[in-house]
Parts: C-alpha cells; sequence; structure tokens
C-alpha cells in the first residue's frame, strides 16, 4: 500500500496530515500510525492527522498520538488541519471543523492561524499547581529553573504520580514578562517533551490568569519551538472565546510504502 501524505508543523508540533475523505486509511491500525509516527522508520511526527468529510461541518480532524492510539484534542493539530485544508483549496479564510471534544471555528491569512478552543468552566488549583481542560487535560506548574529543568523526567513522574494510568499533559512555566510566559511541556502519548503544544500553551494563558499572575486577556506564550498568543474573554470564572494563534506551515509531503 502507497499511501500519500503531507507534513505539518506548527511551532515545531509536528504532524502526518493525511487527506482521508474517502476512507481509505485504515483506522483502527494502531502499528500502522505508531511507524508513521516513527522518526527511525517512518515518516516522523508528534502525532497524526486524518481530515475527513463531516455532516455537520466543513471537515472532520481525527488525532492519534505517536504512540498510535486516538487521543483528545490537539491544538496544534488543529491549527495544521486548517493550513492543509487551504492548501488542498477545500477553504478560503474561514472553517468550521468537528474534532473529538466537539465544534472548531477557524481563520486562516497566510500561514497564520487562529482557532477558537472550547470555552473553560472550571480551573482546579492546588498549592503548587493548577489543572484544567482545554479539550486535553493539563497540569499547569509554575518553576524558577525552566531552561534547566528535567522536564522528562519530572514530566513523566507527574503525568503517571498524581494522574495514573491515564495521565495528564504536564505543563512547566516561568513569566519573563508582564503579560508573556514561557512553557516547556510533556505530553501524554508522546511521552516526551515536544517543542510546542496547542492545547497546553493555552491551559497555560488561562491557568496564569486566574492565578493572577496576569490580569491581560490577550497573552504571548513562548515555547521552544516558537511563539504562541492566546485571547480570550473571562467571566466569573468562566473563559470564554478564547483563540490559540500562531503560525501552520507545510514541511513536505510525499509518499510511503506502509503494511495496511
Amino acid at each position: 500500500m502507497r499511501l500519500n501524505f503531507y507534513k505539518y508543523q506548527g511551532t515545531g508540533n509536528d504532524f502526518v496530515m493525511i487527506d482521508n475523505r474517502e476512507n481509505h486509511f485504515p483506522k483502527t491500525n494502531t502499528k500502522l500510525v505508531a511507524r508513521l509516527c516513527d522518526r527511525k522508520f517512518g515518516v516522523g511526527a508528534d502525532g497524526l492527522i486524518l481530515l475527513e468529510n463531516d455532516p455537520d461541518a466543513d471537515l472532520k480532524m481525527v488525532y492519534y498520538n505517536a504512540d498510535g492510539n486516538p487521543s483528545s484534542m490537539c491544538g496544534n493539530g488543529g491549527r495544521c488541519l486548517v493550513a492543509f485544508a487551504k492548501q488542498l483549496n477545500l477553504i478560503d479564510k474561514e472553517v468550521s471543523f468537528n474534532a473529538v471534544d466537539g465544534l472548531h471555528y477557524a481563520t486562516i491569512a497566510g500561514d497564520q492561524v487562529e482557532l477558537q478552543m472550547q470555552d473553560v468552566k472550571e480551573v482546579r488549583k492546588k498549592e503548587k499547581y493548577s489543572f484544567l481542560n482545554t479539550g486535553s487535560p493539563h497540569h499547569v506548574q509554575l518553576v524558577s529553573d525552566l531552561d534547566t529543568f528535567k522536564v522528562v523526567q519530572e514530566g513523566a513522574r507527574l503525568r503517571y504520580g498524581i494522574y495514573g494510568e491515564k495521565g495528564s499533559n504536564i505543563n512547566f512555566v516561568a513569566q519573563p514578562e508582564a503579560n508573556t510566559f514561557a512553557v516547556r511541556t510533556y505530553e501524554r502519548g508522546v511521552e516526551n517533551e515536544t517543542l510546542s503544544c496547542g492545547t497546553g500553551v493555552t491551559a497555560v494563558a488561562i491557568a496564569m490568569h486566574n492565578n493572577g499572575n496576569t490580569t491581560a486577556e490577550n497573552i504571548k506564550i513562548q515555547t521552544p519551538g516558537g511563539e504562541l498568543q492566546v485571547v480570550f474573554k473571562e467571566e466569573e470564572g468562566c473563559y470564554t472565546n478564547i483563540f490559540l494563534i500562531g503560525a501552520a506551515k507545510l514541511v513536505f509531503k510525499g509518499e510511503i510504502n506502509v503494511e495496511a
């Protein structure tokens, strides 16, 4: 089986993108997904995304983690899906798509994608961290030594130690400026640090606002893969009109031999 694919990245968070509108991809083959995401034996990516038809929206997004398993919402992946749809001439400037967490709207201008995320109605505050769901579960924790912090070691410990087998993504945060935060993320399913995490960036912006570390509703987030922007409206602890904003770019496209 010869499979056509596109490789996209959003601030270094990279994805294998497949046009599956004709339903030719074997969606239950987790070993195939994992192989395609493998950086030694496949294309190499943090995840795989299928672009499909949807009866209630312009498109559907089906997302898999690099381990081959279906997963929760991926913000950077959603932005890359929008850029991919533009590349395929399926959309012009705006799009609606269904994902595992529901309906999303987005606009695109050049390589800049503004993706609307789901509302966040609850932020759980603990002594040393916050926990919230922005389409995926996220632990957000301020640290004093982000540049040298052992993200993989500590992220894995917290991912399993606090949240069990199901786990959570773990975000470590510093605040270089009043309305700017730097973040490094350990992603479950990848089981490693990634250069950027869209739902994680969104979670950091909301958690830092909820904690009183900033009063801004337009926040810059620095990731190892580049800068993203999160804007929102907050009223009585409920966060609405949340948009994740940043570049999503085609890296290359190709064809790979696979065993279905």
